[in-house]
This record gives C-alpha cells, sequence and structure tokens, in this order.
C-alpha cells in the first residue's frame, strides 16, 4: 500500500513539474482588445449655469468622439453620451 501512494505522488509531483514549466515557458502575452484602443485628450471644465458642477470632457482622438463626465459632489455621476465629432465638423449635425 505504501508503494502505491509513493508511485502516486511521484506521478502528481511530474505533473505538477509539466504543468509549471508549460505556464512559465509560455509568451506572456495580453490579448485583452482586439481593436487599438483609442488615443483621449482630457480637458477639465466647469458649467456655466450649472451650479458650479466640474466637468472632465473627454475627446477620443483616434474614434473621434466627445463625450463629458461630471460629479456633484453627493455621490452622482452624470455621463454624457458620446457626440461624433467628424459629423460635427462636416455641418450634418443636427
Amino acid at each position: 500500500m505504501r508503494n502505491v501512494a509513493l508511485w502516486a505522488l511521484v506521478v502528481v509531483n511530474a505533473l505538477l513539474a509539466v504543468a509549471w514549466v508549460m505556464r512559465s515557458t509560455a509568451p506572456n502575452a495580453a490579448m485583452a482588445q482586439a481593436a487599438r484602443p483609442g488615443d483621449y485628450v482630457m480637458i477639465p471644465g466647469q458649467v456655466i449655469g450649472g451650479g458650479g458642477s466640474s466637468v472632465v470632457y473627454l475627446v477620443d482622438t483616434t474614434n473621434g468622439t466627445l463625450s463629458a463626465v461630471s460629479y456633484d459632489g453627493r455621490e452622482n455621476l452624470a455621463v454624457m453620451p458620446p457626440i461624433d465629432l467628424t459629423r460635427l465638423f462636416e455641418g450634418n449635425a443636427r
């Protein structure tokens, strides 16, 4: 019985060693996104007539969109849906 337990431990240790070698020799590449992420410009500002709320304008220069995020200080985060800047600058925006 001791002989069987000893060989079982040897086999388990061999499998663990093989798994460790395969894990440590595999390339460590992050594959989080298939597309290239955008380049962002963040611009702080304030809303005139908005009760002194501060705003952060977000410009995605890769996709040509503008958005804004505002925090009112009471655990409320307001997010503006993105605006297509290319359409806006072409004069076709409404």
